[in-house]
């Protein structure tokens, strides 16, 4: 046995070394006439040298080549072998130590006198060394390696099923080596030895089935002979056939379960996953295509274990094995003790963390359906996942739902339906509203539901039986209120989707990408939606129009369809029925959702049809408009005489919500919406409110013709004017005759949240930096600091009330209006885009940071990103700093209360934390000047009353002095001493406590500081700016005993990893343009859907400078032992 690695040309010199050995004797005419050949080629070799000289190449080359000539090659070893055992045994053992990466040569005079072990120490030792070839470097490569690798072995046990593969000899050496290596510390040895052992056993199971058919063959001859009562040699020969058939496969199963024993049992656990994935996998393979063996507990408790594996690769590969598995139905009676002690374990990974893994367990669960051996009420949490937030995993479960619950695929008790595909259709569209019922509250909800499962179900595109459903008048078939509400959102959902609408939120803000072949089909799906419903859609408006829940998906229908279909199949009476009953609908309802959804349907007719269709829905919406005004005339005048206020109020809502689509003259009405307002300020508080919306929208909508208009008339500007002043003077009567909050609900705070809201809109509408340098400069405004403090007094009460008080209504209308985020949204627009002066504003928003929740301090967070892009804000920080410190020293000057000062200060103290938390990483050079300013400013005012205000050193600025660096730190404790050369300290030493400790604190640090950089000299100095990058170098890892198969050790530090990615955010959210930050937050206030649960555990800090984002897995496998 040779230890050492093999020198280049080992394999030439050792082929004709091999061939020296052999006795003449064993020669064939063939080989002799080869011999011959290759003589003659060696001797045109030496006469012609620079020709190449042709010759077949190595098993080794072939395997890591493009693997065409694996099975020529294999079937000329097996001639060598069945010739000389030796030679050919140590030179396929040379190829699998060479496959495994390790350059090893056997002796193949004492190839069976070699140990095992010695030889596979040996191996272990030259890894140990670095002297093995790492085949995983590339990932395209190794698995053309692996591929060629399997092809080999495949071929090899194929070629030898007909004498080597079982003389007790060559595979008996090639496992032992083989289970050997599997077992070794190196992984490389390891991953390479399964691989081989995994493929045997699949090879052997392919000849064990072979040699099965021979058998089964075998027998029935057999049969049929001893039948005929002759003895003879026919049945001689089948009996010894069959005998030798049946040892065959006896050999055969003995060699898997070695396999099995020695190399699955323990490396199924492996450190590995890629080990451990590929032993379930071809677990999986073996159960499924040699039943007679592995089908049994003994083999299938390893799939149920490793659904529990730490790797989503092997729980994956365990699950589909499974799938499987349960698709053959002869395969189930084996598997029920199995499933009863696993089952639950497979529901549960329906909900796993890994979205892949969810969806084929959903699979698995179908499968279990469909034998039925999970009961019904264990499927509770699967339905649960229909509005769950990955996308395949709700539509896998739509998926198991149709199947299930709709078609009943899995129910052979329950009779399925017959008859035509209509009665097909109103069975599934009639279970459908069964579990449609369950989310009935929440349209959102069922839209989700509606989504899942509308792939599935073919029910959901037979229009006209959903319509012959909606309008059956038969008693006993008519649908109750609720079902026939669920079922108009099912018909208007499935329209959307039959069009190319998406009916849920995406998960992602991109455009859909849509192929011509599916245009083709969405164009299509309109026109026959259009035609399937010309004729019924005015039946279904008139049928339902009186009824709130049902308006709003009726009129989103129209939207989806081809009018021009109308023209050409001569249905234009249809159509002017349509909109006139839009007409009269828009006039039954004041609910937001059915107002804008017949708007919008209206909008659309008058746009979208032609010719004489077009003009006739352009009348109506005119002919609306003016019966809208002459119906607020009648309430005002109501109103005026002591009459109800709610047909005002529902008129103001129609108004509101048509003044956001069109522009509606309302030149006699705004005098009379200031009159109401002015004479009646008792009135009801939602009536002012939508009064104050309607003029300001009527407001906006004057300004924009200004604005557009190619020339431009004094009397018109002098009338915006007018109507802007009108507006403002009722907004600030608000301001300067303060609300009286009620802190039991936000409906009672209604009116101010509205004011608070449209104050702003109008300030910024006619913002000075808007219209400066133009000729409608004269209609720029900007408030006086006075009207900014009301303005800010009513924010600031409005932000104190409490979350739990505002979710009181919180399914009421136009709530996302009226709450903190609104006003708080408010405030930060006016800022951002210099609306009012900043600089009282700005800080009294920064210092009050530590009352907000975590949404409104996103806002503030985003607001004071887009401040710093416009250049220095030291002074509004430091400024609302001091505002802060003031807070605190009023509570100390009020009283004894020490409690209340301890949180005083602490408040002060986090606020100065999280401020100074956005000059972290590069932002401390990059804005060190603004940093400087505050300390410096902040000194300051810490002694202009000393030593009353002297905590301010210990409380604020200390945080800050902290980003500083060490000559600047240096500078800033000398001007601190500086201030106190000619002062008596000594007579007040609790005031000057402050001061003291704060000197202390920066002498330490300076310390600190310069002791690390005496301990750096001779090093090269680090450069300020972006750190340069650093090459990441990773450990060459052959032995799990010295690190983890998940993630390779790393020559950096976490710290340096951990200080480059906060450098990174910090960067990357400065760069953030400013239309961005205020888009973001826009986004998030329109998207606002908060539950009560989750705006408890809001009130938590935001740490500028960095986003955190931390999420919980659902399932996670459990680390495999």
């Amino acid at each position: 046995m040779e230890d050492e690695p093999e020198a280049p040309g080992t394999e030439t010199r050792r082929s004709t070394r091999s061939r020296a050995q052999v006795k003449s004797a064993d020669f064939t005419r063939i080989d002799q006439i080869e011999l011959e050949e290759e003589k003659e080629e060696s001797s045109e070799d030496f006469e012609e040298p620079r020709r190449k000289a042709k010759r077949f190449k190595t098993t080794e080359e072939t395997i890591k080549g493009d693997g065409k000539e694996i099975p020529d090659v294999v079937k000329r070893w097996v001639e060598r072998y069945e010739r000389t055992q030796k030679p050919a045994l140590a030179e396929l053992l040379t190829v699998l130590f060479e496959a495994c990466g390790a350059k090893y040569h056997l002796q193949e005079e004492s190839i069976d006198e070699t140990d095992v072990d010695d030889v596979v120490v040996s191996l272990v030792n030259m890894a140990r060394r670095g002297e093995v070839e790492d085949y995983q470097s590339s990932k395209r490569g190794f698995k053309n390696f692996k591929d060629n690798l399997v092809y080999f072995l495949d071929n090899l046990v194929s070629e030898c099923q007909n004498g080597p593969l079982f003389d007790q000899s060559l595979f008996d050496k090639c496992l032992d080596y083989i289970i050997a290596l599997s077992c070794t510390p190196p992984r490389a040895y390891r991953l390479i030895a399964s691989l081989m052992g995994l493929q045997l056993v699949t090879s052997f199971i392919n000849v064990a089935k072979m040699l099965g058919a021979q058998r089964e063959t075998t027998q029935r001859q057999l049969n049929a002979e001893k039948k005929k009562d002759i003895e003879g040699p026919r049945v001689e020969s089948l009996t010894k056939r069959l005998s030798t058939t049946h040892e065959k496969i006896t050999t055969m199963e003995e060699m898997m379960r070695k396999i099995f024993t020695g190399l699955f049992v323990h490396r199924y656990r492996d450190i590995d996953p890629d080990i451990r994935l590929s032993c379930i996998e071809s677990l999986g393979l073996w159960v499924l295509s040699y039943p007679s063996l592995f089908l049994q507990d003994l083999y299938l408790k390893y799939l149920g274990w490793t659904l529990n594996d730490k790797s989503a690769g092997v729980r994956k590969a365990s699950v589909l094995a499974l799938q499987n598995l349960y698709e053959v139905d002869d395969n189930v009676p084996s598997l029920n003790l199995f499933t009863e002690r696993f089952y639950k374990r497979m529901l549960e990974l329906a909900d796993d963390n890994d979205i892949s893994v969810s969806v084929c367990a959903i699979g698995l669960v179908k499968q279990l359906l469909r034998h039925q051996l999970v009961p019904d009420e264990e499927l509770g949490p699967l339905y649960d996942l229909l509005i769950d937030d990955p996308p395949d995993v709700r539509h896998a479960i739509g998926g198991l739902v149709y199947d299930h619950l709709i078609a009943q695929k899995f129910n052979d008790s329950q009779s399925r339906s017959t008859g035509s595909d209509s009665d097909s259709s109103e069975v599934h569209i009639n279970r459908m509203l069964q579990i449609l019922k369950e989310f009935s509250a929440d349209p959102i909800l069922s839209s989700y539901v509606i989504d899942d499962v509308w792939d599935y179900m073919g029910a959901m595109k037979d229009w006209k039986c959903i319509i012959h459903m909606l309008l059956e008048d038969n008693p006993l078939a008519e649908l109750n209120d609720v079902d026939s509400t669920n079922l108009i959102r099912l018909l208007s959902a499935s329209i959307k989707k039959a069009v190319g609408e998406k009916i849920v939120p995406a998960t992602d803000n991109r455009n859909p990408h849509h192929t011509k072949a599916q245009k083709e089909m969405f164009e299509s799906n309109r026109r026959a939606i259009t035609t399937a419903m010309m004729k019924t859609y005015p039946q279904l408006v008139r049928k339902f129009m009186s009824e709130k829940d049902k308006v709003a998906p009726l009129f989103e229908i129209i939207i989806h369809m081809n009018l021009e279909l109308y023209s050409l199949k001569r249905q234009e009476q249809n159509f002017k029925a349509i909109l006139q009953l839009m007409r009269e609908t828009f006039f039954k309802h004041g609910e937001k959702d059915a107002l804008r959804s017949c708007i919008k349907a209206v909008k659309f007719c008058a746009t979208d049809s032609r010719g004489e269709l077009q003009d006739f829905a352009q009348n109506q919406v005119k002919e609306l408009q003016d019966e809208l005004i002459n119906k607020l005339i009648s309430a005002i005048k109501d109103v005026v005489n002591g009459g109800d206020e709610y047909s005002l109020l529902v008129n103001l809502k129609r108004l509101y919500e048509l003044q956001l689509n069109h522009n509606i003259p309302l030149e006699s009405l705004y005098q009379d919406f200031v009159h109401i307002i002015q004479r009646f300020r008792n009135i009801d508080d939602e009536v002012v409110g939508f009064l104050l919306l309607n003029m300001f929208l009527h407001v906006s909508w004057c300004m924009r013709l200004v604005v557009l208009s190619e020339t431009v008339s004094e009397a018109s500007i002098s009338t915006l004017l007018q109507k802007r002043d009108a507006l403002l003077e009722q907004l600030e009567y608000f301001l300067y005759n303060p609300f009286k909050l009620n802190g039991d609900g936000r409906c009672r705070n209604q009116l101010a949240y509205r004011v608070c809201g449209i104050i702003a809109d109008t300030w910024f509408l006619f913002r000075k930096s808007q219209f400066a340098l133009t000729k409608l400069e004269i209609l720029g405004y900007s408030p006086d600091e006075s009207t900014v403090d009301k303005y800010w007094k009513l924010c600031e009460q409005l932000l104190n009330l409490s979350d739990d008080t505002e979710d009181e209504d919180g399914n009421r209308e136009y709530v996302e209006e009226t709450t903190g985020d609104a006003v708080m949204f408010a405030l930060t627009k006016l800022v951002a885009t210099d609306s009012v002066h900043k600089e009282y504003l700005a800080p009294q928003i920064f210092s009050h940071l530590e009352m907000y929740d975590t949404s409104i301090g996103e806002t503030v967070k985003h607001m004071l990103t887009a401040l710093r892009k416009k250049g220095d804000i030291s002074s509004l920080l430091l400024e609302a700093l001091k505002m802060a410190h003031q807070r605190y020293l009023e509570v100390v000057s009020s009283g004894n209360d020490e409690l209340l000062s301890k949180k005083s200060f602490q408040e002060c103290k986090d606020l100065a934390t999280r401020l100074s938390g956005s000059y972290v990483g590069a932002a401390r050079n990059k804005y060190r000047s603004e940093i400087l300013n505050i300390v410096k400013e902040g000194i300051n005012y810490a002694f202009s009353h000393a030593p009353i205000q002297l905590s301010f050193l210990d409380c604020v600025l200390l945080h800050f002095v902290s980003k500083l660096p060490a000559t600047d730190i240096l500078d800033v404790m000398r001007e601190v001493e500086r201030r106190t050369e000619n002062v008596m300290t000594d007579e007040d030493p609790s005031g000057w406590r402050p001061y003291y400790m704060f000197l202390n604190t920066l002498r330490e640090k300076h310390v600190k500081n310069e002791g690390v950089k005496e301990g750096k000299e001779g090093t090269s100095v680090r450069r300020r700016g972006r750190p340069s990058k650093q090459e990441t170098l990773q450990g060459k890892r052959l032995f799990a005993e010295q690190s983890s198969s998940d993630e390779d050790d790393s020559i950096s530090g976490s710290d340096h990893d951990a200080r480059i990615d906060e450098e990174k955010e910090v960067e990357d959210e400065e760069e953030m343009p400013l239309i961005h930050s205020i888009r973001a937050a826009s986004s998030k206030l329109r998207s606002l859907r908060v539950t009560k649960e989750d705006k408890r555990d809001q009130r938590k800090p935001v740490e500028f400078g960095r986003t955190e984002e931390s999420t919980t897995p659902k399932t996670s496998g459990a680390a495999s032992s």
